[in-house]
């Protein structure tokens, strides 16, 4: 399964996803936002191009926080992935976003503005970047392979 990954867009609309996203997100099984879209209209955009999963981030209006968690967890093929936006510096957020999920097998988070894949004990952390910077693209068989691709 390949799912594409965004975090931190801070956009108002969803023409302002770069079209490279678009693109590359056409194709994926799972598309994953890990918060701070800004507006509510990204998150249509995104659901117009497939199956959306996401959180709120700590800049998404009250639209946003009423209608998305500020945590999950999924579970696709054998692995399970929490999902969260993050708080706090960048210095130790892996370790924050970790307490949030007893069992899992990779963090998706954001709020950084860090792209960043880093295996910690057995643990893969995820996060995409800033959306108009970077992107992810997680794929998941037997193993996970994770990618940042830079916009």
């Amino acid at each position: 399964m390949r799912i594409g990954v965004l975090s931190d867009t801070h956009i108002h609309s969803a023409e302002e996803i770069p079209a490279e996203v678009v693109t590359a997100f056409s194709s994926v099984d799972l598309i994953v936002h890990a918060g701070d879209f800004v507006g509510s209209a990204v998150l249509d955009g995104l659901k117009q191009l497939g199956d959306v999963k996401a959180v709120y981030g700590n800049v998404d209006s009250m639209k946003l926080r009423s209608l998305l968690p500020e945590k999950q967890i999924i579970t696709v093929g054998s692995k399970k992935i929490g999902i969260t936006h993050g708080w706090g510096s960048p210095e130790g957020i892996e370790k924050r976003v970790k307490e949030l999920f007893d069992d899992v097998d990779i963090v998706i988070y954001g709020h950084s503005h860090r792209a960043k894949i880093e295996r910690i004990g057995e643990v893969l952390f995820f996060n995409p970047g800033p959306g108009q910077q970077s992107y992810g693209i997680l794929t998941i068989d037997t193993d996970v392979k994770g990618e940042i691709i830079r916009i």
